[in-house]
């Protein structure tokens, strides 16, 4: 019940100006930097983890920076989920590095998202351009299922689940020079499928997937993410090079390799990446969970 009001708010909201739900973003972030809160608990528990070099003053204010753009990620999905696919595109103001998508003939195409900035909008131009067939992981409820899986499709990307069958068909979509989208710094919901490799200097559980996918076909592997305008001005697009080594042999290198280009990149617009998730759940056998709650 309280699923379909968020979502039928989310369709209301959808008529406002991107810069006033960024504006009523900014204000929710205000909010929830100051109240008890799951993701302030979390976003500061990972500032102390990924940035021990600044003093608490420094990370208080990244917090309070951290919490206001999580305001706006929140505010502008009703922007990006229910307005025409022409009408959110046109809200990105520029593109760099577009030059990356081009490879050899035949070739796939890795195009690796953070959650930094507003990663969505990247899911739906570059359908326009070429062939993506992306993994998504099915959230337990089949309304926002249903709406994540309708949304994301709508400019021409296919999603297939995260299961046997839908790698099956990321690898026949590699295989024959199409594209698919990664977002590399989810947990693997499985610890067969990954590795712990350091990520800002903490072991953290990371995918192997990638470095499987380009071994097995040879794909090319970019990073990508649009970053959030001042002012609610739109979004900025980049693309990025990828580190070498991602594809190597060795799992731990590859995922070490993988980690390192997902911090360079989150370095470049820090606040604008999602701290309150829990990256650090999982740790090596007999090291506790940062998140725990201390008794």
């Amino acid at each position: 019940m309280f699923l379909r009001l968020l979502i039928n708010l989310w369709r209301q909201l959808s008529i406002l100006p991107l810069p006033w739900l960024h504006t009523i973003g900014r204000g929710l972030g205000c909010l929830y930097e100051w109240l008890p809160n799951r993701e302030r608990r979390v976003v500061q528990i990972n500032l102390e983890l990924c940035y021990p070099q600044l003093t608490p003053l420094q990370r208080q204010r990244m917090l309070g920076r951290v919490m206001r753009q999580l305001g706006c990620s929140l505010m502008e999905m009703s922007y990006i989920w229910f307005r025409p696919v022409e009408k959110v595109l046109a809200q990105v103001r520029g593109i760099n590095g577009e030059e990356l998508l081009q490879r050899a003939p035949g070739q796939g195409l890795i195009v690796l998202l953070p959650h930094l900035g507003c990663w969505e909008i990247v899911g739906l131009d570059l359908p326009l351009k070429e062939q993506v067939t992306s993994l998504y992981r099915p959230p337990r409820q089949l309304l926002m299922e249903q709406l994540i899986k309708t949304s994301r499709e709508r400019s021409g990307a296919q999603l297939v689940a995260t299961d046997a069958q839908g790698v099956k068909r990321i690898y026949q979509a590699l295989k024959a020079g199409g594209v698919t989208c990664v977002l590399p710094d989810q947990q693997p919901p499985s610890a067969r499928a990954s590795v712990f490799a350091p990520f800002f200097g903490i072991p953290a559980l990371t995918m192997l997937l990638i470095q499987r996918l380009a071994r097995k076909t040879g794909s090319k592997i970019v990073f990508a993410y649009a970053q959030r305008l001042e002012g609610g001005q739109g979004f900025h697009i980049h693309y990025l090079p990828a580190p070498d080594g991602i594809d190597d042999e060795d799992p731990l290198v590859a995922a070490s390799n993988l980690n390192q280009g997902l911090e360079a990149v989150i370095r470049l617009c820090p606040d604008q990446y999602q701290w309150s998730y829990k990256r650090f759940r999982a740790q090596p056998d007999g090291t506790f969970s940062p998140y725990a709650e201390k008794t």
